[in-house]
């Protein structure tokens, strides 16, 4: 694209977007709420606050030693001039810039198998719902790929077989959460209200295992039709990374391991002789008239864990790279959207 193109575009979004609203989500997997990295916690509060987000959503929440990490949070980040708004929920949770009028639970925790929490708030007169997921994290097929099993990490055979891969996968209760969230939330399109759901899936996109990619990251020559990213494209909604970037040689994005410098490589990963990087972090959006997605990035450092080694991303993705410490193992996703 030529210099003079790229200044047409932006120009034609910034007026695109001049009588309407700006909306920006984040989703991030904080690791045990940051207390894995030392000083790990006050680094969330700090990049929370930079990425100043209008709705966050957040996987593993734990809620240590009786506390409450939305209090805890939100008391945080009004300390840093940041006023957002929370409920209680474990493993997932949600925050907003905007007082929340109604929350539910929609796919319960239950033995660490993953859940899915909603907000609705109303933003700039619209309603919008918000839903977290942080899914279950057993039956994580894409390791068998690489030669581990994908609920113990233990060693195994490298499985290329892609119906044996979907057969475990779906052993899991991804698909079976996911499948609550699109039953609630049809019920909020039908009604015109907006809607976005982020989390960590545990799970890759099936646009990320395609043809052009089956040599790398380990993919051992599978192209796959992963399941949850699937249902949620049957069900009409936009993955938000790929809408912005649709080719994952260019744009992998992947967000699994990142790199804290902090942390030994050998709690960074689960599968130390194998290339186990994966866009696992998304943010997924149902399409209404009037709502324009402007920017999609990775949101964490430009560092992996490949093969126990710490690599930087040699990719056209664009990062938001932390100011100091990076307080997870992931990266996340932030986008903005005009409406």
């Amino acid at each position: 694209m030529k210099l003079i193109d790229i200044v047409v575009l932006v120009l034609c979004l910034l007026w695109g977007c001049k009588q309407e609203k700006e909306i920006k989500l984040l989703q991030l997997n904080i690791w045990q709420e940051g207390v894995m990295v030392k000083n790990g916690y006050e680094a969330l509060a700090d990049e929370l606050a930079r990425a100043d987000a209008d709705f966050v959503m957040l996987s593993e929440v734990r809620n240590y030693k009786g506390t409450r990490f939305c209090d805890r949070i939100v008391a945080s980040l009004k300390e840093r001039g940041k006023t957002y708004y929370s409920f209680y929920s474990y493993d997932s949770g949600l925050l907003s810039k905007y007082p929340i009028v109604d929350s539910a639970v929609i796919f319960p925790e239950n033995g660490d198998h993953g859940s899915i929490y909603k907000l609705t708030a109303d933003w700039e007169g619209k309603r919008v719902c918000v839903y977290t997921a942080h899914l279950d994290y057993r039956n994580c097929a894409y390791y068998r790929v690489r030669g581990y099993d994908g609920s113990t990490w233990e060693k195994m055979e490298p499985d290329t077989v892609v119906a044996s891969l979907l057969a475990d996968n779906v052993a899991s209760q991804r698909d079976d959460a996911i499948r609550q969230f699109i039953a609630d939330a049809e019920k909020e399109t039908a009604q015109g209200h907006l809607v976005f759901i982020g989390g960590d899936f545990n799970e890759p996109s099936h646009l990320d295992w395609t043809e052009a990619t089956k040599d790398s990251a380990d993919h051992r020559g599978v192209v796959i039709p992963w399941t949850v990213s699937t249902m949620l494209t049957q069900a009409g909604y936009k993955d938000t990374y790929r809408e912005m970037y649709p080719d994952p040689v260019k744009n992998p994005g992947y967000t699994y391991p990142a790199d804290s410098k902090e942390t030994e490589v050998s709690r960074l990963t689960w599968t130390p002789d194998a290339d186990e990087r994966e866009r696992i972090d998304f943010i997924y959006y149902y399409p209404q008239k009037g709502l324009k997605l402007l920017q999609a990035n990775v949101f964490g450092p430009r560092g992996s864990i490949r093969n126990s080694m710490r690599v930087q991303e040699n990719t056209q993705d664009v990062f938001i790279e932390p100011l100091g410490v990076w307080p997870t193992d992931h990266k996340g996703v932030l986008v903005r959207f005009c409406y």
